[in-house]
């Protein structure tokens, strides 16, 4: 049975209270509870956006496989069901200024079939390629994989048949809890496998990546004029479009990051 219609407005009234709830997490029994109940088994990506992986010629696939869009394209094409919110409660939450709140999450597999109709709609296929690239188009960042957080709120199950495909924006996403969160859970949302970012010697500490609402988990900071990434980086590529200087790469350290994604992604959710 879905969940009724005022679980959307209990979320609204309660999602400022997510970093309160991230730093509960650590206290041993709290964060154990918290994971079993919400974030058991997961399985969550950051998608970088396209233009920030630059085209490797020591990759032997053609340029248009080096797109981290196509892990999604892949599921999308692989799903018998597609299910797309009509808002992202996060920015609904927050009453986003910056970014649409129409562009909501995409939901794959056979589960989102249970979602209330009152949130969204059944789409095709076609239409489920158009809405990703609609976020795109707007600044949003995918963020794929298995998250047991919208099985429960959304009261649909099993868990295996939901893929998620959240619509990330830097000012509102519930992830942003991150560097607070207990680090079990925090291991659960990782950046592409075989991908990473390196500040080059072409950076003059200019502090635009370190800005607010660049960093999704505010992993970059400058330090003696340079900018620094650190070990919590989730891989976003948000730092690599804004720097002005192209100072700040994605180095591609496996050539297959993106099959090795779909693999892990497809090892924890069947959306067939």
């Amino acid at each position: 049975m879905a969940s009724p219609y005022w679980i959307k407005t209990l979320l609204n009234k309660t999602f400022s209270q997510r970093f309160f709830w991230a730093r509960l997490s650590n206290y041993p029994i709290i964060g154990r509870a918290i994971e079993y109940l919400l974030f058991e088994d997961d399985e969550i990506f950051y998608l970088p956006k396209n233009k920030a992986i630059p085209v490797n010629k020591s990759l032997t696939q053609k340029e248009d496989m080096v797109m981290p869009s196509q892990v999604l394209d892949h599921f999308i094409r692989e799903a018998n069901y597609h299910w797309i919110m009509d808002f992202c409660i996060c920015r609904d939450s927050t009453n986003c200024k910056d970014y649409p709140i129409d562009l909501g999450c995409m939901f794959l597999g056979e589960a989102a079939m249970g979602i209330n109709p009152k949130w969204g709609r059944r789409v095709t296929e076609a239409e489920a390629i158009e809405h990703a690239k609609r976020c795109r188009d707007a600044g949003l960042v995918h963020l794929i994989g298995r998250n047991k957080l919208d099985k429960v709120w959304l009261n649909v199950g099993p868990g295996k048949k939901l893929l998620t495909v959240c619509n990330c924006c830097p000012c509102c996403c519930l992830w942003k809890v991150l560097p607070e969160i207990n680090p079990s859970i925090g291991s659960k949302i990782n950046r592409m496998p075989g991908i990473s970012m390196i500040v080059t010697d072409k950076c003059v500490g200019c502090g635009i990546c370190a800005k607010e609402d660049v960093c999704f988990v505010n992993a970059i900071h400058i330090e003696n004029e340079h900018a620094v990434i650190g070990a919590n980086c989730r891989g976003c590529g948000r730092c690599v479009t804004v720097c002005p200087n192209d100072s700040i790469e994605v180095k591609i350290e496996n050539n297959q990051f993106m099959t090795d994604t779909i693999s892990r992604i497809s090892n924890v959710v069947n959306v067939t």
